[in-house]
């Protein structure tokens, strides 16, 4: 019998895992990239399938995950509790652990050691943080332990309370300015890629014309080489509010209400379990038990 394996349909393209080569030669093809978050084990695996290039597990599961009001609880060991289960899931995407608040603040030794740890235990490929000028050194130090960073400006969730909540920046010349000057010193430090979210349009296009890294958009127009967002706003899962820069695909919140409400309903009116979906014994079992019982 031969052993040859046989040949695959040459019309399609083989899939491989998504790298920060991948990234960089869809940015020099002009070619979109694009990424959505995922904190378990059964969207991670969802996401994957439909060819997601990047998956973030992003500190904004404090919010849709645990119900925190903000990002600013989560921890170390929340993030990486749910990096391992996406890491279990997806076999192809870019997996990308985001630093939670105060994982890399206090000092650039700090820094490197909790990077590390996402790769290391969690099975990431690279991680995020968030920060411009303040955090190349950090950045830079991380990219030499040879861990990727995904840089991320604009509105950057762990810093509400300095910016005065979930508010738009760069808006106007001299914080757009700071902006282009935070994703140079990025880029210089040697991060791969770069979240721009909540700025202008006009702004993230000019910002992704510049940099040779690919930048990723959320909330920040068209112009940026690809675009992310959170799963559970794009699904309709996060029912406490809609950031005006999402789309709705779908509204699954409302699907498992309405999913739950029916079970509740056939289980008062024992329509549910039928034979179907219960457990049987044999005749001649039960005839012998209820013998035995003396019944």
């Amino acid at each position: 019998m031969s052993t040859t394996k046989p040949k695959k349909n040459e019309t399609q393209a083989e899939r491989t895992k998504v790298t920060t080569r991948t990234f960089k030669l869809k940015k020099k093809r002009g070619e979109i990239i694009t990424m959505l978050t995922a904190y378990d084990y059964p969207t991670a695996l969802a996401v994957d399938k439909a060819g997601i290039d990047s998956i973030l597990v992003g500190d904004s599961l404090g919010m849709v995950v645990l119900g925190y009001p903000n990002t600013l609880p989560v921890t170390m060991e929340d993030m990486l509790h749910h990096c391992k289960a996406v890491a279990r899931g997806a076999e192809y995407a870019m997996l990308i652990g985001d630093m939670p608040f105060m994982s890399y603040q206090v000092s650039v030794e700090q820094a490197v050691a909790n990077a590390g740890r996402f790769l290391q235990e969690a099975g990431m490929d690279a991680v995020k943080l968030e920060g411009g000028q303040e955090r190349a050194a950090a950045v830079e130090k991380i990219v030499q332990a040879g861990i990727p960073v995904m840089g991320h400006i604009g509105l950057t969730p762990q810093s509400i309370n300095t910016l005065g909540g979930f508010r738009a920046q760069g808006k106007t010349a001299d914080a757009a300015k700071k902006l282009v000057e935070d994703a140079h010193a990025l880029q210089a430090a040697g991060a791969y890629s770069l979240v721009l979210e909540s700025v202008p349009k006009q702004l993230a296009e000019l910002i992704s014309q510049q940099l040779e890294i690919p930048t990723i958009g959320i909330g920040a127009g068209v112009g940026c080489d690809g675009q992310v967002l959170v799963t559970h706003d794009l699904i309709g899962l996060f029912d406490r509010f809609t950031p005006s820069f999402v789309k709705q695909y779908a509204s699954m919140h409302n699907v498992m209400a309405e999913a739950f409400a029916a079970f509740k309903a056939e289980v008062a009116a024992k329509t549910f379990p039928t034979d179907a979906h219960s457990v049987t014994m044999k005749d001649e079992e039960w005839l012998a038990l209820l013998g035995e019982l003396g019944q």
